[in-house]
């Protein structure tokens, strides 16, 4: 698991240093600010592989780039871009193995094992649809039957661990107004043969391959954490060595595809169904979120003694990170309005700047600019009254105001 991460001369961060929780690291800010970037290098610091493009050094950038990082056991690695091989230098990964998931912004999945070492493949990249179908090499092995194979034969062994864990995965992971289970499987089409299973909703049964963006990516993530745990057991049998017991899981945008009533339960869900895998397992998470309502469910969990939250900034012209300090802000709007999303109001642009105008009117404020439609009283009512719905609780305040201010 990783305790620090430094990075020089690549990224939007110019100097990067960041130190991890053991368990839950969130990760937030503006768009294009790093988050994705940041998971990329963790991925790499503990597989020594990159998904998709490697990172390059900034343009400006003369001396060697490097990733130094650090793990929970003190053991300490780093790589050095090279610039006359144009590639990262090869690096001796931390011995403080552990498995290594990385649910992808694109639907993929990327999966390191340490028990593959001396195997042709220590990673696996799935793509959203070898996932659902399988995945299969060049070499024809098959190191994974895919979702729709194994829920069905899964199925058939009820009596068996993994049939049992993911569907008490599915369960913990699905919004508890809208439960699902694994359902029969049925055949759909003339050209595909294969049983095609199911999952039980409250309005019927729906076909895996047929599934929704959010209940997808929800069932994705399920059947790849079981996969995964399942595939360790095996390969642990078949070397004779007892299974690793820590996780990393890096999740990019949490959120995605998902309404806020089943943002508001996911991440609660994920710290539960690791347990389901076993109740042993260590695991560590890094995931990026530009949801309010991810941080106003993690209240109730948070715990700073081993949990962080990062924020991404851009200040003029630099991009810092920094850990911000876990204040509780009770609800979406509390969280719209902090230092992490740093909206002056959870409303409209045209909302905000109303009723900043009213506000600066009914002060006399001095220094406030009006905006060009905003000049007079007359503009500031009329602008009120098409923007702002009757039962805000601001109408209260300004009419009280309004009525002390024209006196």
């Amino acid at each position: 698991m990783l305790t620090k991460l430094n990075l020089r001369g690549i990224g939007s961060v110019r100097n990067l240093e960041i130190e991890f929780g053991d368990r839950l690291n969130i990760l937030t800010g503006d768009n294009g600010l790093g988050k994705s970037f940041l998971i990329d290098v963790i991925w790499f610091a503990l597989t020594d592989n990159w998904v998709g493009l490697p990172a390059l050094p900034n343009i400006d950038q003369d001396d060697s780039p490097y990733i130094h990082f650090q793990a929970s056991n003190g053991e300490e690695s780093e790589s050095v871009f090279l610039f006359n091989k144009q590639k990262w230098q090869e690096f001796q990964r931390l011995q403080e193995d552990e498995i290594v998931i990385y649910s992808r912004i694109d639907g993929g999945f990327s999966i390191f094992d340490p028990l593959r070492k001396f195997t042709p493949k220590e990673v696996y990249n799935f793509t959203s649809q070898q996932v659902l179908n399988g995945l299969i090499l060049n070499n024809g092995s098959v190191p994974c039957m895919g979702l729709v194979h194994d829920l069905d034969y899964w199925q058939l062994k009820q009596t068996e661990t993994p049939y049992q864990i993911l569907q008490n995965v599915i369960q913990h992971l699905s919004h508890p107004d809208e439960p699902m289970q694994v359902g029969e499987s049925v055949r759909l089409s003339v050209e595909d043969s294969r049983p095609i299973p199911t999952l039980v909703v409250p309005y019927g049964n729906v076909p895996v391959t047929h599934a929704s963006s959010g209940i997808q990516r929800i069932l994705n993530l399920a059947y790849m954490l079981v996969w995964a745990w399942d595939s360790h057991i095996q390969i642990a049998k078949l070397k004779r060595t007892e299974p690793i017991k820590k996780f990393v899981f890096l999740i990019d945008e949490l959120e995605a595809h998902l309404h806020p009533k089943w943002q508001r339960t996911i991440l609660p869900a994920i710290l539960e169904v690791c347990k389901q895998l076993n109740p042993e397992i260590d695991v560590q998470i890094v995931t990026t979120t530009h949801s309010p309502m991810v941080l106003a469910s993690a209240e109730p969990y948070f715990e700073e003694e081993l949990d962080k939250l990062f924020l991404f900034e851009l200040l003029g012209s630099e991009v810092t990170l920094n850990e911000i300090p876990w204040v509780k802000q009770g609800d979406v709007v509390g969280w719209l309005t902090s230092e992490i999303f740093d909206l002056k109001q959870a409303r409209s642009l045209e909302g905000e700047a109303a009723i900043g105008a009213a506000q600066a009117w009914a002060t006399r404020s001095p220094d406030y600019v009006y905006p060009d439609n905003l000049q007079t009283l007359e503009q500031i009512q009329a602008e009120l009254e098409r923007v702002i719905p009757g039962h805000d609780p601001f109408w209260i305040g300004w009419t009280v105001k309004n009525e002390a201010r024209q006196k």
